[in-house]
């Protein structure tokens, strides 16, 4: 019943993604586009997801266990470091420049576009090179730190 449950959000999740736009490269780049013809819309969507996030995490924080009986981790760093920061820049270069970020990308390469299942590729990519690229002590969790 769990798995169905978890199915059932992840489609609701991605249905709302498609209906707000989000797995439209096009209007995507619009909202990007400052200096050009700017599309708000999406200014309307991520809004509303920082609304509900905002509500949702507060919720979460004075909560040991989630709805569905897992555990809550929320992260506890607050830092703001170098990995951060990179990886920040990372994706909104890779957002500006495809016009999707991984999890419209993920709805959109379900419904067969093959520029998302293009990026999805590139994407897995990415994560393997990360797992494999060697770091330094700087970038190690402190939890991990030897």
């Amino acid at each position: 019943m769990q798995r169905l449950t978890e199915f059932l959000i992840g489609l609701l999740f991605g249905l709302g993604l498609m209906l707000a736009g989000m797995t439209d490269p096009g209007k995507v780049l619009g909202f990007l586009d400052l200096a050009g013809s700017w599309d708000p819309s999406l200014a309307f969507v991520m809004g509303g997801a920082i609304g509900v996030g905002f509500f949702a995490f507060a919720l979460a924080r004075r909560r040991t266990q989630a709805f569905l009986g897992g555990a809550i981790e929320l992260p506890a760093r607050r830092d703001i470091d170098r990995p951060l920061v990179l990886g920040s820049l990372v994706f909104g270069v890779g957002w500006g420049l495809a016009g999707l970020c991984p999890g419209p990308a993920l709805v959109a390469a379900g419904a067969g576009h093959w520029q998302a299942w293009l990026f999805v590729a590139a994407m897995l990519a990415g994560m393997a090179a990360h797992d494999f690229a060697p770091l330094s002590s700087n970038d190690v969790l402190p939890e991990h730190r030897p």
